[in-house]
């Protein structure tokens, strides 16, 4: 493991980025360029902030959500991808899950799955995608308005499984205002080359009086195959292929050995990768004077491959029975693909209470039919079905007197079935019931804040009759010092525990979309983590910067590691418990280094490394190596020009049965035109990404040997606003 010299190293490294940045601002006549390099600026300041927070309007700064990051309507549109998880891949601390280009889930400072929460307006997604790396998330980021990513330990006020951080993303399903024209279309369309990509959507707001608006929304996204720069398979696992077909040929089986010589020297693309995905939202919002109600009804649609591993197959029962081993290996040679649909309802109301105490009741409440299928060629091998219920109810301060926040409750209900030859989860039923508070004391150059949240988890397995409850607190206190409005610092101590999901405590059984044989623990227990995180940001002269370093101390930390053993022919996979100490430090820093009135320069640097190790001195599984991300953004009242370099370095500290994960870069060129002479309402954008077309694998993915990134890319993209 890394040692402590080394952390301070690259804490070091990351935290020089600010004070070592050259500035060359002029003073220079206002022009439209200037106002435009002085709102991105400032864009990228209150990415960290905290002024951008749905959950947190009683606070001012609300710093105890010290990592958040936001993606504005243009950074979507310029990292536009089909899953969440890879729309975020460029920011400090985020990767993705990467299992194929249908199902790719965010990472945030290490963590996954079970505990990162992935929201719209505050409230869950109610997919299945954290219970599984080949579960999409059912959110199309073709329609979001703004995606806010939040690290730190006050995320645990939205759900005890966000200890990891949470992804909200916020639409206009629900109106909150009324436009100002006769009717309101935003759309974006592009196409690309690496996977044959055909995407447009739109959305409409249309008033009808003064106080009411209904909104309209859809999309559909196609892709082929995804095109990779080299082989499709790692090193390691191109010679185990390559052995094996020798192995084969030595014993007379020619066309057995020519299967995995193929498998082998597969390139250029990833068979079975293609996807398509549309989506249709309709809704209604009442906006009176500070007042808002709304609702919303959804559907999302989507059919992805899932990429088999080369080489494998998958069986189910025991061999022996009559004609059970010749078909069982027919069927292992089927593709896999996954359809996924969603019904999906929503309520929103942000109450003006007046002057009193609380000035603000905020509602949220979501319900969501969902239903996902694992075909093995045309025949249908898995159903999983999810019933979910979700509100949250919130009193908000007002700021008046000496303390600022809120306080809430939180109900999360979910009755999961599945189906099938591969229903490794047996049917089960989670109730969750929470309340929270955070509060802000002070206004001076000194202040403190304090998030708590006391939660109760159900959860049932309604086949065997085995019955968990869990009580969980999460905590966390922060102090603050306020230097100037350029520079503020603080300490965030933090202690958070999660229940284990029903997946963690009940799977026993094979699962084709992962080709893993995933066995739970009825009897794993709470997990709980103390942790402290340290942050400075602010202003060194025109340079915005943004640093934070945390460490976390696991107890009885759960985990899905491989065996090395083998059931029904699927390597085995189970959940364990230990502790485990996670080590992090995340920086970034954006300057302009020139600017004469019509163009400006603005440099970008950010980077993040993670440290992770289970109690027994190995390696977390999946953990993301170092990376580094620079850029250069020139800027003129009508185009943008960007070029960019993200260096992902080498992961050698793997688990067991885990395979090292090879250093790579990616270099990007971007440009941004807008052609209107308002320079507002039309953005024209033409990216080409991994330019020198290299093979890169996301060390934090289940199918990184299998799966890489995609090669050369040339996109194409257009946003229109009216």
């Amino acid at each position: 493991m890394t040692s402590l010299v080394s952390r301070t190293a690259i804490a070091a490294a990351l935290i020089t980025f600010p004070f070592s940045a050259p500035v060359f601002a002029q003073e220079q006549p206002a022009s439209e360029a200037d106002q435009r390099l002085e709102d991105d600026l400032h864009n990228r300041q209150t990415d960290y902030q905290g002024n951008i927070i749905v959950s947190a309007e009683g606070l001012e700064q609300l710093d105890i959500l010290a990592g958040t990051s936001v993606y504005e309507a243009e950074e979507i549109q310029r990292n536009l991808s089909g899953q969440i998880g890879d729309v975020l891949a460029k920011l400090p601390g985020v990767s993705a899950s990467g299992f194929a280009p249908g199902a790719s889930r965010p990472v945030l400072r290490g963590f996954q799955g079970e505990r990162v929460r992935v929201l719209i307006d505050g409230i869950g997604t109610a997919d299945v995608s954290n219970t599984s790396v080949d579960h999409a998330t059912s959110i199309d980021p073709l329609t979001a308005e703004r995606i806010e990513v939040l690290r730190g330990p006050a995320v645990l006020l939205f759900g005890s499984q966000a200890i990891g951080g949470a992804v909200n993303v916020i639409d206009k399903r629900i109106p909150t205002r009324v436009p100002d024209e006769g009717f309101h279309l935003d759309a974006l369309a592009a196409v690309d080359t690496a996977s044959d990509l055909r995407t447009a959507g739109a959305s409409l707001d249309i008033p009808i009086g003064e106080s009411f608006v209904v909104h309209f929304d859809g999309s559909w996204r196609e892709t082929d195959d995804l095109e990779i720069g080299g082989f499709q398979v790692a090193p390691e696992l191109r010679a185990e292929l390559l052995e094996e077909a020798a192995e084969e040929e030595a014993e007379g089986e020619f066309e057995e050995a020519e299967e995995f010589r193929e498998a082998a020297e597969q390139r250029g693309f990833i068979p079975n990768t293609g996807t398509e995905t549309w989506t249709v939202n309709a809704g209604f919002g009442v906006i009176l004077g500070e007042s808002t109600f709304g609702a919303s009804v959804g559907y999302y649609d989507t059919d992805y491959g899932v990429p088999g591993r080369p080489g494998a197959g998958h069986h189910h029962g025991e061999e022996g029975e009559e004609g059970e081993e010749e078909g069982e290996e027919e069927e292992g040679e089927e593709i896999v693909t996954i359809g996924l649909e969603q019904f999906r309802a929503d309520f929103k109301a942000d109450i003006d209470l007046g002057e009193g105490f609380f000035s603000q009741l905020k509602l949220r409440a979501g319900y969501s039919d969902y239903t996902h299928t694992e075909f093995e060629g045309d025949e249908v091998g898995t159903v999983f079905e999810s019933d979910s219920i979700e509100t949250r109810l919130e009193l908000v301060q007002n700021e008046s007197g000496p303390s600022r926040g809120s306080i809430g409750v939180q109900y999360r209900h979910r009755d999961f079935f599945a189906e099938g030859a591969e229903a490794y989860v047996p049917p089960n039923v989670t109730d969750q019931f929470a309340v929270f508070a955070l509060q802000e004391f002070g206004t001076g150059p000194f202040q403190i804040e304090a998030a708590g949240r006391f939660e109760t988890t159900n959860v049932e397995d309604t086949v065997n009759n085995v019955e968990r409850d869990f009580d969980t607190f999460s905590g966390a206190v922060g102090f603050i010092f306020e230097g100037d409005e350029a520079l503020r610092a603080g300490v965030n101590l933090s202690r958070a525990e999660r229940a284990p999901s029903a997946e963690e405590l009940f799977s026993d059984g094979p699962h084709i979309a992962t080709q893993a044989f995933e066995i739970g623990d009825p009897d794993l227990t709470t997990e709980s983590a103390w942790g402290v995180e340290a942050f400075v940001r602010g202003s060194v002269g025109t340079a915005q910067f943004n640093f934070a370093v945390f460490q976390q101390w696991f107890d009885d930390y759960i985990y899905l590691t491989e065996t090395g053993l083998e059931e029904d022919e699927l390597p085995v996979f189970v959940y364990l418990q230990q502790d485990a100490d996670y080590f992090g430090v995340e920086g970034e820093v954006t300057f302009p280094i020139f600017d004469n009135g019509g163009f400006g320069l603005i440099a970008d640097l950010s980077g993040s490394y993670i440290d992770a190790e289970l109690g027994d001195g190995t390696a977390v599984p999946r953990i993301p190596p170092i990376s580094l991300l620079g850029a250069l953004e020139a800027q003129t009242e009508a185009f943008d020009v960007r070029g960019e370099i993200q260096w992902f370095g080498e992961q050698d500290e793997v688990a067991a049965f885990e395979t090292p994960t090879d250093d790579f870069a990616l270099v990007n060129f971007l440009v941004s035109w807008r052609p209107l002479e308002n320079r507002e309402n039309v953005t024209v954008q033409l990216s080409a990404d991994n330019i020198f077309d290299v093979v890169g694998r996301r060390h934090a993915s289940f199918t990184k040997d299998f799966v890489p990134l995609a090669g050369r890319n040339i996109r194409a993209s257009v946003r229109l606003s009216f």
